[in-house]
């Protein structure tokens, strides 16, 4: 397996990969691979990586920066995709791994997302009472801070996030 830093001309087959990650997982939105292109298109990206093996796309990891409270210099990890016939095989690791050394490098205080914590607690991230995001149950808000506890706090989600919940809705 290889792990590289996607590019411009990835956006189709990292979209693809997505929904495919996503299509029967129980906790999907159904716009995965949607907010991946906003996060993109917004300049919000910091980090985007994939993995590859034989020339396959199997995983890709995004990541844009957000806050915590009033701290800034956070990652939000956001997606992490696997292709259904890679999960189990360590793809999502390999790539938190990766992307966890690159936001410390880049002088990240830590990072932050929302899901499993039985999954994501082998990385380091946890939940923290006061550490909420608005609209998700608070066992699922983790965070990881770099050579020093994470902060708490309103997890501040970058605006692609906002525009595109808001486009999805329906207005009477």
């Amino acid at each position: 397996m290889r792990i590289r830093d996607a590019s411009p001309e990835d956006r189709a087959p990292i979209m693809a990969l997505i929904t495919r990650a996503f299509l029967t997982a129980p906790h999907r939105d159904g716009n995965e691979a949607e907010l991946f292109k906003a996060l993109e298109v917004s300049g919000a990206l910091i980090l985007s990586l994939l993995a590859g093996r034989g020339g396959e796309l199997i995983g890709h990891l995004a990541a844009s920066l957000c806050r915590i409270g009033t701290e800034g210099a956070f990652a939000l990890i956001a997606p992490l995709s696997v292709a259904p016939e890679a999960q189990g095989a360590g793809i999502g690791a390999a790539l938190m791994r990766e992307a966890l050394a690159r936001l410390q490098a880049q002088g990240l205080q830590g990072a932050a997302l929302v899901g499993d914590p039985g999954y994501y607690g082998r990385f380091g991230f946890a939940a923290q009472p006061g550490l909420t995001c608005a609209g998700i149950p608070d066992e699922f808000v983790l965070s990881l801070g770099f050579g020093r506890p994470a902060p708490i706090g309103a997890l501040q989600l970058p605006a692609a996030f906002g525009d595109l919940a808001s486009a999805g809705r329906q207005d009477p």
